[in-house]
């Protein structure tokens, strides 16, 4: 594999290297640094590709992966569903006019502000978590409101653990164990009791960068096997399952690949056997990917800082963990390439690290770069479309990069720069008295 096949947009061409039609330098030139730069074509290009493989599903973007209002747009021009986790990704959404009934809403705390914005916006599905979120829901919604239950199938994801989430023994969803306070069955019975809630099916979502197809396989057995259990306990036939998505992206030469083919394959055979098995229709499916979609349409672009050589080389770069945070919280690996055109200098590994002040602010280890790097030079880590916008922060009070569009050669600016002013609006210098009666 090469570095064109894990960011296909990328290619080299002298004398530096050029982004969906755009030579970086100039780019860098205009946005400045850090930038990160979204391959238009590329994200739309990913999206057809799995209404493609999967053509009566129902994919739904994570939106959680790259929430902005241009990205969305492109997601609702490309027919794609949407899944929400907030009230802010539910506002972003309405930003544009995402149709209200492609949206869901799910995560393992929604909060009554949440629960009113989807509401408010006439979200179609709501992915209930808990009893006491079946409970806060069922007053607040409107008649008819299309309710879904997420389930812990008890699938391993092989996968970190920070981001496996179809285990027991974890905060998302309800164990298919009767002998666990809040499992499946007491659930069904929560929803069926409100009056304003109608179960149509069941969620769940194994974890996030799964390569193996196999892991997905069993999830849709288990879920369709759950789907029964459901029927023959509660004369409830459920007609919708949301088997999630977390399919893995390859950041680093050597990577695994997903086999979407292969998925698509695999859960259409095992849902129609599973089915078949059980005397089931065959449920709508609806899959979630996110990091699958926009990922690899990313790269991130730095300047280099400094260069210290000694035992190890540091190039640290005038970014770090506040727009990829991924390194420090659960060990993602990425590579860096220099942006300018080839030199004779022999390449040896080199970390690259961030501007901010811990140890663990590193966003490239081992990286072959040539041995004439220096501060001023331009390092661009490919890959980074999600979860690095969304996961951005302040740290050091740092303002976050822009999020710049690139469409054969033109770029539109998604997102603008923080500025210090952005930064320093919020605060209150004077105090703001507010008064607490008892």
């Amino acid at each position: 594999m090469t570095l064109a096949d894990i960011l296909p947009s990328l290619a080299c061409a002298e004398p530096e290297l050029v982004f969906a039609g755009a030579p970086v330098g100039r780019l860098a030139a205009r946005f400045g640094t850090p930038a990160h730069f979204i391959d238009e074509d590329a994200v739309r290009s990913r999206a057809r590709a799995y209404r493609e493989a999967l053509p009566d599903a129902e994919v739904a973007f994570a939106g959680k992966a790259l929430c902005t209002a241009g990205v969305l747009r492109w997601i609702a021009e490309e027919g794609l569903s949407l899944d929400t986790c907030s009230a802010g990704e539910i506002a972003m959404a309405r930003s544009v006019g995402f149709p209200a009934e492609r949206i869901l809403l799910h995560g393992n705390a929604k909060t009554p502000e949440d629960f009113k914005a989807a509401i408010e916006y006439g979200v179609g599905r709501i992915v209930v978590d808990s009893l006491d979120e079946i409970a806060q829901l069922g007053p607040l919604a409107r008649a008819g409101q299309q309710v879904m239950i997420r389930v812990t199938p008890d699938v391993a994801a092989d996968t970190h653990a920070a981001i496996s989430t179809g285990t027991e023994g974890q905060k998302f969803g309800f164990s298919l164990d009767r002998s666990v306070p809040e499992n499946l069955d007491r659930a069904v019975a929560a929803v069926l009791a409100q009056p304003s809630l109608r179960l149509t099916g069941l969620h769940c979502h194994i974890g996030s960068q799964v390569s193996r197809v196999d892991r997905f396989e069993l999830a849709a057995r288990k879920m369709a096997a759950t789907l029964a259990h459901v029927r023959e306990t509660f004369g409830v036939t459920l007609r919708q399952l949301d088997l999630g998505g977390g399919h893995a992206v390859a950041y680093r030469e050597g990577d695994p690949e997903f086999d979407l083919g292969g998925y698509a394959r695999r859960i259409r055979i095992a849902l129609a056997f599973e089915c078949t098995r059980h005397g089931l229709p065959l449920p709508r499916l609806t899959i979630e990917p996110g990091r699958a979609i926009v990922a690899s349409a990313g790269m991130t672009v730095y300047r280099v800082c400094s260069v210290k050589r000694g035992s190890r080389t540091f190039v640290a770069v005038d970014g770090g963990m506040s727009d990829n945070p991924r390194p420090a919280l659960y060990g993602a690996r990425y590579h860096a390439r220099l942006v300018r055109g080839h030199t004779k200098a022999s390449h040896v590994p080199m970390s690259v690290v961030g501007r901010h002040c811990e140890s663990g602010d590193v966003l490239a280890e081992n990286v072959p770069l040539p041995s004439d790097v220096h501060a001023g030079d331009l390092i661009a880590v490919p890959c980074t479309g999600a979860y690095h916008h969304s996961l951005g922060s302040n740290y050091n009070l740092v303002g976050r990069p822009p999020v710049v569009g690139v469409r054969a050669g033109t770029a539109t600016v998604l997102v603008r720069r923080e500025s210090e002013d952005d930064l320093l609006r919020r605060e209150c210098p004077a105090g703001m008295p507010v008064e607490i009666t008892a």
